[in-house]
């Protein structure tokens, strides 16, 4: 399983505008620029995460984006939900959906709806803090780089 590209890139700028914390507002082109993202790109994320409550956008000279409520209230699956629906592995998770051939027989289909629940929980497990702090190194890697600075 993959995420989409834009699914990725609203991780991104929503991480991105976590770093902006409290009541800190920030353009999209902020945001393009601190992540790389094209500008059309950041804007098409931005409308689809403010739809979501995500982000709140303030007008006027002091206007920009920020985060509609705190980085810790906000999830990983909160992110991937604004930009690609709800969280399901197959397309017969969907409910009201009879566009398979094989429903009829199927056995595994009514199993579907507790896998997604554990995926959808997994990434609800997962702050915007974590994901807006820089990743820790890990601990071989520092251990190594000790021993190179003590030789």
């Amino acid at each position: 399983m993959r995420l989409s590209s834009m699914a990725d890139y609203a991780v991104v700028t929503m991480s991105a505008a976590a770093r902006h914390c409290g009541n800190a507002r920030v353009s999209a082109q902020q945001l393009a620029d601190e992540t790389g993202l094209p500008a059309p790109t950041v804007q098409k994320l931005v409308s689809k995460l403010s739809a979501a409550g995500l982000l709140k956008s303030v007008r006027g000279a002091r206007g920009g984006l920020k985060l509609a409520r705190p980085a810790a209230a906000i999830t990983l699956a909160d992110i991937v939900e604004a930009v690609e629906g709800p969280i399901a592995l197959t397309p017969c998770s969907d409910h009201g959906r009879h566009d398979c051939t094989l429903e009829s027989a199927c056995t595994v289909r009514p199993h579907w709806p507790a896998v997604d629940a554990a995926l959808r929980g997994a990434l609800a497990g997962i702050p915007l803090t974590q994901l807006s702090r820089p990743a820790a190194t890990p601990p071989l890697a520092s251990a190594a780089l000790g021993a190179e600075v003590m030789a």
